[in-house]
């Protein structure tokens, strides 16, 4: 595949999203965006940007909106839906995480061992194994 760039705008109805229960009508409305998306770019690696989302979202999960002007972009086998005057969010970096130092497991480990020594020594509260049966009393 060419890693060639796409852009189109479309408007996509989302009135069938109506034809569903109330309390699913928001969540029907992003899928047949998805599906609407999936049909024209003829890809299926589909994601749809939060502030799109939240435009669906906007009016509560009984009533989205019944069209929805959208742009898409298309590079190499993703898809990107968003907003026509929506700005691209800059990419996330990722966090660098450190390995756990020896020392502080060391001090975790003896914390274990000191609280499972302090649980056996706890008395056990007997529970009474013998209960009167219904209808029987005790002489």
């Amino acid at each position: 595949m060419t890693n060639e760039k796409i852009e189109r705008l479309y408007t996509v109805p989302l009135g069938k999203a109506y034809e569903y229960t109330r309390t699913k009508r928001a969540r029907r409305s992003v899928s047949l965006l998805r599906q609407f998306l999936i049909r024209h770019m003829k890809s299926v690696n589909v994601r749809i940007s939060e502030q799109l989302n939240e435009f669906l979202w906007a009016r509560s999960m009984q009533k989205p909106p019944r069209k929805v002007k959208i742009k898409v972009v298309k590079e190499g086998d993703s898809v990107l839906a968003s907003l026509p005057d929506e700005k691209p969010k800059p990419a996330r970096k990722k966090k660098m995480t450190k390995a756990p130092e020896p020392k502080k497991e060391e001090k975790k480990e003896e914390s274990k061992k000191e609280g499972k020594a302090e649980k056996k020594e706890e008395p056990k509260k007997e529970v009474n194994a013998e209960k009167p049966k219904t209808g029987e009393t005790k002489k």
